[in-house]
């Protein structure tokens, strides 16, 4: 039952990484109504989450020992600064940039795996989110519990793009709905200042 829970915290902190206006996203749901690719993408784009969560879950873990109750401190205050910066960002966010392109343009596989692998390496957001958020959130779990954990970031990863890539076209006004957007972030700024809160009493205590 406590494995189950760690895959849910994982589920639920991983999809309110990725639960954002972003290039990316935006990528995936413009070749979703355009049917170019889409399975291709969204795999693309899964692969690289998982890749890169367990990257920053074993690097914090194979970090651990030489952690002392100083660095700790440091990593949990970085922790809590780019929550509190990842809470305002999402109360400031400008939804009137939403801007989805319904032009179907010819592109070849070639291209389209670059453009993919593009959005997603060279998005700084990317690493921050899944190598050094979830690495250093998961950072005092048990082994055991940092794969749960990551298993259930990487399903939220995996059901999130397959279902904005190939749910695009039926939800495509809502997802050019400021109101929709708004929501989500609502959503994303509750659940991050629950987040900030116990990594706060971390510190404290």
């Amino acid at each position: 039952m406590q494995d189950i829970s760690f895959v849910l915290l994982g589920f639920f902190t991983g999809l309110s990484l990725i639960l954002a206006i972003g290039a990316q996203n935006i990528f995936v749901i413009e070749q979703g109504l355009k049917k170019q690719y889409i399975f291709l993408i969204c795999l693309i784009c899964s692969i690289s989450d998982l890749f890169l969560i367990f990257i920053g879950i074993f690097l914090f873990e194979y970090f651990r020992n030489f952690f002392s109750s100083v660095v700790e401190l440091i990593f949990n205050i970085l922790l809590l600064i780019f929550l509190v910066y990842f809470i305002i960002s999402k109360i400031k966010i400008k939804y009137s940039d939403l801007n989805i392109s319904f032009k179907k343009n010819p592109i070849s596989l070639k291209s389209i795996i670059i453009k993919t692998l593009g959005f997603t390496y060279l998005n700084p957001h990317v690493y921050s989110d899944t190598v050094f958020f979830l690495g250093n959130f998961s950072k005092n779990f048990l082994i055991s519990q940092k794969y749960y954990f990551g298993i259930g970031a990487a399903i939220a990863s995996f059901i999130f793009f397959f279902c904005l890539g190939y749910l695009s076209k039926s939800l495509s006004h809502y997802l050019q709905n400021q109101i929709t957007w708004k929501f989500i972030n609502f959503f994303i700024v509750i659940f991050m200042s629950v987040l900030a809160f116990f990594v706060l009493l971390d510190i404290f205590y």
